[in-house]
């Protein structure tokens, strides 16, 4: 029987709506663009212009991360596929495995760790709430991990765990090795690899970077990699075995075909927050999260985490009762053209604070469309007040950071 040929195709730009939309949910988010331009171009994925590219992503990492002497290599998946490296090629079949389980993807890397035939045992944390040293110390003490997982922010809830250098501190106390999930807060808040003494972190593109989806980085420890390189079994995962990628990333020979272009656009993106240098991304990720926190609760909504254990990358909003969360999020998208995101669980949705979300112009329009958008469906916003805290709030950073520079010595 032959297949007919498809009928009804058009071309992306009928597709697509005639106003782009502004992406302000938790991924993916806007790309600069040098990014953008970056991902049109193609090169041979073996030559020496993608050497010299290699080697500078290298040398970039290694500031982002924090790291002087972590083995750094991309991935080409999402931030997903990196956690599954990290994985596989940290536990072998019956490790005792920790993992600190604040919500789903928290949850992902110990279904990972099931899937690799580890020993999982799951440390659940109370909805909302950041994970306790002194449950994280009780339960190493009791079931003497190899390895432990924890996200720094947990994306689905908005939970930001705090005590993460402690933990790790405290693991390796305990002849522990950490593997940590810095999707979404890689570039967007301090994270100090090598100070921290993290043996694995992940991160996607799609996120702090600011990049495309689908190309992400990882980056191990001398003692992860100490590790990955004694072992003697042959991993059952080919494109995602370390030993392998590393023949590329750092042997300069073949893996298989490198994403060249979204190798090229994250680059551009890591070279942009070398450029602004962290502590300027990290103030301005800070001020501008602060700020729409106060505009959200300013025009009368309350927030889904309590301020301690709560993530500023990506803000999670409690849904007005007899509000149908899904249509606020259609409301906010037809009407405004600004998507959020809907929920992995709780009736929250979620705004944004990562790489180009966290621009005043980009807040000003989501903190309207948020609230026009819950006006129109019967719940009384009082926008105004939100565009008033909002502004009022990123002023008082400003003058902040104004009265600290004139008491700085030139």
């Amino acid at each position: 029987m032959q297949v007919k040929q498809p009928s009804g195709i058009v071309p992306l730009d009928y597709i697509l709506p005639d106003e782009p939309l502004l992406m302000m949910g938790a991924g993916p988010v806007p790309i600069p663009k040098p990014v953008s331009n970056a991902n049109a171009i193609v090169i041979n994925h073996l030559g020496e212009t993608m050497t010299q590219v290699i080697d500078q992503i290298k040398a970039m990492s290694a500031y982002v991360f924090q790291s002087e002497t972590a083995r750094i290599m991309g991935v080409a998946g999402p931030g997903s596929a990196a956690m599954e490296m990290a994985i596989v090629n940290l536990v072998s079949p019956g490790d005792h495995v920790l993992c600190v389980c604040n919500g789903f993807f928290s949850n992902r890397l110990a279904e990972l760790s099931d899937r690799a035939d580890a020993n999982v045992l799951r440390l659940n944390i109370n909805e909302g709430e950041a994970a306790s040293l002194d449950a994280v110390q009780a339960a190493i003490i009791k079931h003497k991990p190899k390895l432990l997982t924890i996200v720094q922010g947990e994306t689905s809830n908005t939970v930001f765990n705090h005590t993460l250098a402690q933990i790790s501190e405290l693991a390796h106390q305990h002849n522990c090795l950490v593997v940590v999930d810095a999707v979404c807060t890689l570039s967007t808040m301090p994270l100090e690899m090598a100070a921290w003494d993290i043996d694995a972190i992940i991160t996607g593109g799609q996120k702090g970077l600011s990049s495309i989806p689908g190309v992400s980085l990882i980056a191990f420890s001398e003692r992860a990699w100490d590790h990955i390189l004694s072992r003697k079994d042959k991993l059952k995962h080919w494109c995602l075995d370390a030993k392998l990628a590393d023949q590329f990333w750092h042997g300069k020979s073949y893996h298989y075909t490198a994403p060249v272009s979204g190798v090229l656009a994250i680059h551009e993106a890591l070279r942009l927050v070398c450029e602004e240098t962290l502590p300027a991304r990290f103030h301005r990720h800070l001020r501008s999260s602060t700020a729409l926190q106060a505009g959200i609760e300013g025009m009368g909504l309350s927030l889904y985490v309590e301020k301690k254990h709560r993530l500023n990358s990506v803000v999670g909003i409690n849904v007005p009762p007899n509000v149908d969360a899904k249509q606020l999020l259609q409301t906010m998208s037809v009407d405004y053209r600004v998507e959020i995101s809907g929920s992995f669980g709780p009736d929250i949705v979620r705004i944004g604070q990562m790489g180009e979300q966290s621009r005043a112009h980009n807040l000003f329009r989501t903190i309207h469309a948020l609230g026009a958008s819950l006006n129109s469906l019967g719940v009384s916003m009082d926008v105004p007040a939100g565009m008033s805290a909002l502004e009022s709030t990123l002023q008082w950073f400003d003058q902040s950071k104004t009265a600290e520079q004139s008491l700085t010595p030139q």
